[in-house]
C-alpha cells in the first residue's frame, strides 16, 4: 500500500516539484532551528562568562584589600593614630 503511494507521488511531476519544495522548507527551517539553538547557546556561555568575571574581580579586591591590612594589633594602634587607616 505504501509502495503504491510513494510510486503514484513519484510518477507525477506536480508530486515531485511539491516534495522538492517541502524538503527544502524543512531543510532551511531545521537550518534556522539550529541557528537559533546556537544563539541561545553563546547567550548562555557569555553570560557565565559575565557572572565568572564580576566574581573575580570581587576576589582580587578581596585578596588586594587582604595584602593592604595590618599585620598585628601593633601595626593597627599605628595606623589608627597616624590617621592612615
Amino acid at each position: 500500500m505504501i509502495g503504491g503511494i510513494v510510486a503514484t507521488l513519484s510518477g507525477s511531476g506536480w508530486a515531485r516539484a511539491a516534495l522538492r519544495y517541502g524538503v527544502t522548507a524543512l531543510s532551511i527551517l531545521l537550518f534556522l532551528l539550529a541557528l537559533r539553538r546556537s544563539g541561545e547557546r553563546a547567550g548562555r556561555l557569555a553570560e557565565r562568562h559575565k557572572t565568572t568575571e564580576k566574581a573575580n574581580d570581587v576576589q582580587r579586591r578581596m585578596l588586594e584589600a587582604a595584602a593592604r591590612r595590618p599585620r598585628s594589633r601593633d601595626d593597627l594602634a599605628e595606623r589608627l593614630r597616624d590617621g592612615s587607616f
